[in-house]
């Protein structure tokens, strides 16, 4: 009560385990006594009878009450005991021994003015209502309070620690049963996985456009890899796409508790958790799974760091800056393993009559596996639908991407996820890059289109392609996904303002297509008047030291 010297952390032992033990044992039976009558059969009984009952029920749980929460601060839940003390007081105003026991709570979770604040809300309330003052008990603990007496804090001794209890977790989320294809990256990640036996770590990180099936692949090797992480599996999504990613510190709580962790033990500061984490886990072999990364910073604090540990973590960003990480970049499937994928989802029965409408299909789908996944149980759910018919409706680039949704699964909805973490230049650039034709685009013809110097334009690339939104095809050139082109000008058509600015782009490109033509040209053909009608006047060109370079520049350019 108002003058216990004596506590215990909430869970754990304090002075001689056995008198924790047994003050634990007897406010779970004051808990379990309290529940009697709490409901019930009699409580939908009418009459006067089973009304007297229900108040007596309620009179005797009333009683328990007090004794229960005294446990309560005995055993250091004072912070747990506040929220509930706060609901009994504002019921039981005029109750002075629940308000005695919430200002001893909030005096012990470190809120001395609030503590101070309910006694002088008591003292006005009886004076106001009943015309008395608070009873000694209560104006001695406000003394005590205000005298920080010792005597009503936690003792400073160390407190015993409820011991750990090792667990194994099982994580993972379900394989598909449809899993296709992708052998050399689940041979290569099995590889570097099965290599963290005698070594400190070992990470491994996807990385790839969204919906390109790293989350499908990550899990696929990870139960294949299970055997050699016999104390378990942790996974969590961390969300790193969407705009609220999760915090580090809270996933490594829930990881804490899932091998077994009170939390009473599990300190409040990131790096104590991610300490502790590791401490936990020395002499165990779990395997981490880190699911839709936002960035290295985020995973830092969660991999492992203990010899026979590994972690395998997914994101659309490229973890270059993580240290010792063998980094894999994940491309769309190869023509066989889409027309796989499909034929296992629709039936080899309706495939096999139309292979080439379903080779269009995956076609269309630019060998995306979220987008095949889609297209395929769009036809799967529907019966009188043939393949061809599917294939019809692709064909149209404007509304491919409307197409390709069934449920909650949308590949439009995937890429509005990476395009909204882009800084607005980023954004720009984005929108109207994706306007231009052809399978790829250099580096020059990029700044043209933007207006920006080359160096500016090399750098806003190089973000696009390190959130996987833009592929690097070689050095100083850049191409688009198929349906991430088509997303991106449908973004240039809703964001662009004003709208000419599209047109002015395409023209800047133009411009400097014709100018460095015009180059090549005067260098082939010297002194003819036709290069003077191919000039412009807003966009300068490349030049050419000689004719080698001209038509290298030009066999480049050409496309196939």
């Amino acid at each position: 009560g108002g003058g216990a010297t004596r506590t215990t952390r909430c869970g754990g032992g304090g002075g001689e385990a056995g008198t924790a033990g047994a003050l634990r044992h007897a406010r779970e039976g004051l808990g379990r006594a309290r529940a009697v009558g709490a409901g019930g059969p009699r409580a939908g009984v009418p009459g006067p009878y089973a009304e007297a009952q229900r108040v007596r029920l309620e009179g005797g749980r009333r009683r328990l009450l007090e004794p229960r929460l005294d446990m309560d601060l005995e055993q250091g839940c004072h912070a747990e005991a506040v929220s509930e003390l706060t609901a009994l007081t504002a019921a039981h105003p005029l109750r002075e021994r629940l308000r005695e026991l919430l200002m001893l709570a909030l005096y012990r979770s470190g809120r001395q003015a609030e503590a101070l604040a309910v006694y002088a809300d008591t003292r006005r309330l009886l004076a106001d209502e009943l015309g008395v003052d608070p009873r000694p008990g209560l104006s001695e603990l406000q003394q005590r309070i205000l005298q920080a007496d010792p005597g009503l804090a936690e003792p400073s001794a160390p407190v015993a620690e409820p011991a750990v209890v090792p667990v194994r977790p099982a994580q993972l989320p379900a394989t598909v049963p449809d899993f296709t294809g992708r052998a050399s990256f689940v041979r290569e990640l099995g590889e570097v996985l099965s290599s963290a036996e005698g070594r400190v770590m070992a990470v491994s990180a996807l990385a790839g456009i969204g919906g390109v099936g790293k989350t499908t692949l990550a899990v696929h090797v990870a139960h294949q890899a299970r055997p050699a992480f016999p104390d378990g599996q942790l996974y969590v999504d961390l969300q790193g796409a969407g705009s609220r990613a999760a915090e580090p510190e809270t996933v490594l709580g829930s990881f804490l508790r899932a091998l077994g962790t009170a939390d009473s033990a599990i300190p409040d500061s990131l790096e104590e958790r991610s300490a502790l984490f590791r401490s936990v886990l020395d002499g165990r072999r779990v395997l981490v799974l880190l699911d839709n990364a936002r960035d290295a910073a985020q995973i830092r604090p969660l991999l492992p760091g203990t010899e026979g540990c590994a972690a395998l973590v997914t994101s659309r960003v490229r973890m270059v800056d993580l240290a010792g990480a063998h980094l894999v970049d994940l491309d769309v499937m190869s023509p066989d393993e889409a027309l796989s994928l499909f034929t296992k989802i629709v039936g080899e029965e309706r495939v096999a009559s139309e292979r080439e409408a379903a080779l269009d299909v995956v076609a269309a789908c630019g060998f995306l596996p979220l987008a095949i996944r889609i297209a395929a149980s769009r036809l799967a759910a529907r019966r009188t639908w043939t393949v061809s018919v599917l294939a019809a409706k692709l064909a149209d680039e404007r509304r491919r991407l409307d197409e390709l949704q069934a449920g909650d699964l949308a590949v439009k909805a995937t890429f509005e996820l990476g395009y909204g973490q882009l800084e607005p230049a980023q954004a720009r650039a984005f929108r109207l890059l994706g306007l231009a034709d052809g399978p790829d685009l250099s580096l020059p013809a990029a700044a043209a289109m933007l207006d920006l110097p080359v160096e500016e334009t090399e750098d806003l690339l190089e973000c696009l392609v390190d959130t996987s939104l833009v592929e690097s095809a070689a050095p100083g050139r850049y191409r688009y996904h198929d349906l991430v082109r088509l997303y991106a000008r449908a973004c240039a058509e809703r964001d662009e303002w004003p709208p000419s600015e599209r047109e002015a782009a395409l023209s800047r490109l133009l411009d400097f297509y014709l100018a460095t033509a015009a180059g090549v040209y005067t260098i082939e053909r010297p002194g003819d008047p036709l290069a003077d009608h191919l000039e412009t006047d807003s966009t300068a060109g490349l030049t050419f030291a000689d004719r080698q370079a001209a038509w290298d520049w030009l066999y480049s350019e050409a496309v196939p």
